[in-house]
Parts: structure tokens; sequence; C-alpha cells
């Protein structure tokens, strides 16, 4: 038996996935937080009924129509983001990121992750105690 067919460990894997990726969005809106006409943007939360059901909360790649594109140097995601615009909290050169909106999303990023985390562990644990059957 493989772990990945059973659904509540790939539910928790496409979670670490979402965090993994939501925390590398977040590090570059904050890499970003002085760069002129720079918008925050952030993951589309996950869709556990999707998830649950086989459909994806996945983005779609993009397609290069011109040999003159860049591809640019980020590695492709596999959840789609989106951009977060607030006028009233934009600098007068355009940059609309907010540090501590992004330091307080951070840190629910890890302590949502260290809870999948401890999560899988526990699961894991409970499998090995099953599998290993009456004591006695």
């Amino acid at each position: 038996m493989e772990l990945t067919n059973l659904a509540m460990f790939g539910l928790m894997r496409a979670r670490m996935s979402w965090l993994n990726q939501r925390q590398d969005v977040l590090a570059r809106n904050i890499a970003n937080a002085d760069t002129p006409e720079y918008r925050a943007r952030d993951l589309k939360p996950l869709d556990v009924e999707k998830s649950l059901h086989g459909g994806s909360n996945f983005a779609l790649q993009v397609k290069l129509t011109n040999p003159k594109h860049l591809e640019g140097d980020r590695p492709k995601g596999q959840f789609a983001e989106s951009s977060v615009l607030r006028p009233f909290e934009t600098a007068p050169a355009g940059n609309a990121v907010v540090l501590e909106e992004q330091m307080g999303k951070l840190n629910e990023t890890q302590v949502n992750h260290s809870l999948i985390t401890e999560l899988y562990r526990k699961h894991l644990d409970m499998l090995k105690t099953a599998g290993r059957g009456p004591s006695g």
C-alpha cells in the first residue's frame, strides 16, 4: 500500500506544496518592497473540495508565443497567483507591498507548515501502530 493512495496523505501533500509555494511568493513580495510599481501577490486559497474530488487548483502554464519572449528565472509554480491591490496603501513610487502584512502572512504560513508536518507524523505513527497488530 502506498501512502500517496490515501486521501489524507494526498491532502496533506497538496497543502504542504501550497504552503511552500506561498512562502516563495511572500518572500518575493518582501524582496520587492522597494521596487517601484510592484504589486504584492498571494496564492489563491487551496480548494480542499476540488482536491478531494480530483479537480485542480493549479495555474495554467504560460506559453511563449514569440522566440524573443523571456521565460524568467523563477521556478514555475503549480498554484495560481493573484495580485493584491490596495490603492490606499500604495507608496508614491507605486509600490503596494505592506511589510507588516507580508510578515503576518509568513508567520501564518510557518504555523500551518508546522501543523501539517505534525499531522503527517502523527498519521504515520498511527499507521505503524496499526501495522504491528495486537501485542501480546
